[in-house]
Formats: C-alpha cells, sequence, structure tokens
C-alpha cells in the first residue's frame, strides 16, 4: 500500500447517504488512511466492518472499498467533524462543536430513523451533555433517533470483538424489528 501524504489526509471522506435509511453510522472523524483512500474505515485496525457482519448489519464482511454496498442494507456512513486525523483526540473540542449545526442539519436533510455515533466525544460536544450513556439516548439529533456505540477502532481496546458486537447488535434489533414487522403485515393476507 502507498504511504499516505499529507496533501492527500487534508481531502476528507465522503458520505455515504441517502434519504430515509434505517441506521446512518457517524465516527468523529476521518482517519488518514479513510481519508487517503476515500473509504471508510479502511485502517488495518478497525473493527468496523467485521462487527456489522457479526451483529446482523450486512450478509457478509464488506470490504472498506465496497462501502457503498451498506446503502443495499439500509446504513449509511459520515463522520460528525470533515477533517481527517491519526487519532481523534487530535480534534479539538471546539472543532467538533463549531461542525454541531452543520451536522444536524445533514441529519434533517437526509430523516434516518438512528444516528449512531461511534463513541460518546461527538455527542457529547455537540449536544453539550456530559452524562451520555451506551445505547438509546432520551433526545434526538436532527430529527433522528440516537444510539451510542463503542468506537471499533482497534485503538479502543476497551471492548472486546463481542462485546463491540453484543453492542451494536442491540441497535440492529431495534432498528429492523419494526421494519420486519411492516414486512410481514404487508405481506399477510
Amino acid at each position: 500500500m502507498k504511504p499516505i501524504s499529507s496533501s492527500e489526509s487534508h481531502r476528507g471522506l465522503p458520505d455515504i447517504l441517502e434519504a430515509g435509511l434505517s441506521t446512518v453510522f457517524c465516527g468523529i472523524n476521518p482517519g488518514l488512511r479513510a481519508a487517503a483512500t476515500g473509504h471508510h474505515f479502511a485502517g488495518r485496525g478497525n473493527r468496523f466492518w467485521r462487527v456489522l457482519h457479526l451483529a446482523g448489519f450486512t450478509p457478509e464482511v464488506l470490504s472498506p472499498d465496497n462501502d457503498r454496498m451498506l446503502l443495499r442494507y439500509g446504513c449509511g456512513l459520515t463522520a460528525a467533524v470533515g477533517r481527517p486525523t491519526a487519532r481523534a483526540d487530535e480534534l479539538s473540542r471546539s472543532e467538533i462543536r463549531e461542525a454541531a449545526a452543520g451536522f444536524e442539519k445533514k441529519i434533517e436533510r437526509h430523516v434516518p430513523r438512528y444516528v449512531a455515533f461511534l463513541g460518546k466525544l461527538a455527542i457529547a460536544q455537540m449536544s453539550g451533555s456530559r452524562d451520555i450513556q451506551w445505547g438509546l439516548q432520551t433526545a434526538a439529533f436532527g430529527g433522528a433517533l440516537v444510539w451510542v456505540l463503542p468506537n471499533p477502532s482497534g485503538l479502543n481496546r476497551t471492548f472486546s470483538l463481542d462485546a463491540l458486537v453484543d453492542a451494536y447488535r442491540e441497535l440492529y434489533v431495534a432498528a429492523f424489528r419494526e421494519t420486519e414487522a411492516a414486512r410481514s403485515c404487508a405481506t399477510s393476507p
């Protein structure tokens, strides 16, 4: 793999969004490798794609090169802050707060059922709340229900693969249970 140049690392990462998705996964910001390749969660140690599959969101493990396929499964990808960094802690808290209004408008425009923040940092700064718990939140964001999941970054070793899968599966069950129930009712005689 070719090295990442500084000019490549500042070009950002395109969103993978469309209107009416069940779930939009929101990273804090793109990593340098993701920004350089133009594909979400492209870092070697990132467990995102494996966790999504094991939790039920995808029938197979997608590769970062196929990140747009996630739309087929009712899910999208975005980042709270567009500026790529090697580590999320390189962002200032004010930079995250300043991104809040634009990010909220993006969520309003695409009207997903859930926005799933990967980690507590972005939603805590954007909402001004210090008491963020894992899972479903009481306050909506941009009209979407908010779910907070552990960050699947390889740098986050607080959560084992099994713990990540369990947390993501809770969202999967919540997000798709109603969709499956609606399909069953629509196809019943």
